[in-house]
């Protein structure tokens, strides 16, 4: 398991875990760019956006964008936070497995950077 986030799921590597369940994690973003910044993952590895399958994985992308809601509301962004997702390369990914990032307690601009 070569997998940064694989190991973070296993408990091999620790985290700051904000949430835990059958399906996701949640944990604070090793170099936040936001006084609020964490990643939601799947625990099942999905290497990017273009592998995830509408057939197999449509119940656990609903589940990682309403965790990421109910956490933000949790850490205070009430008044806004945003949510990224990259993919590949191009896209800003360097971790080859799907994650969300939440953002927030300030203000955001556009483009982002």
């Amino acid at each position: 398991m070569d997998c940064l986030f694989c190991k973070i799921v296993a408990g091999d590597i620790p985290a700051k875990v904000l949430y835990e369940d059958d399906q996701v994690m949640a944990f604070h973003d090793i170099a936040p760019q936001a006084p609020v910044h964490f990643l939601v993952i799947p625990k099942k590895h999905i290497a990017t956006l273009h592998d995830l399958s509408e057939a197999d994985d449509k119940q656990l992308a609903g589940h990682i964008l309403f965790t990421a809601q109910r956490l933000a509301q949790e850490q205070g962004c009430e008044e806004g936070f945003r949510v990224a997702m990259n993919c590949n390369a191009l896209g800003g990914q360097t971790v080859y497995h799907i994650h969300m990032h939440v953002l927030g307690k300030r203000q955001m601009t556009w483009p982002p950077g």
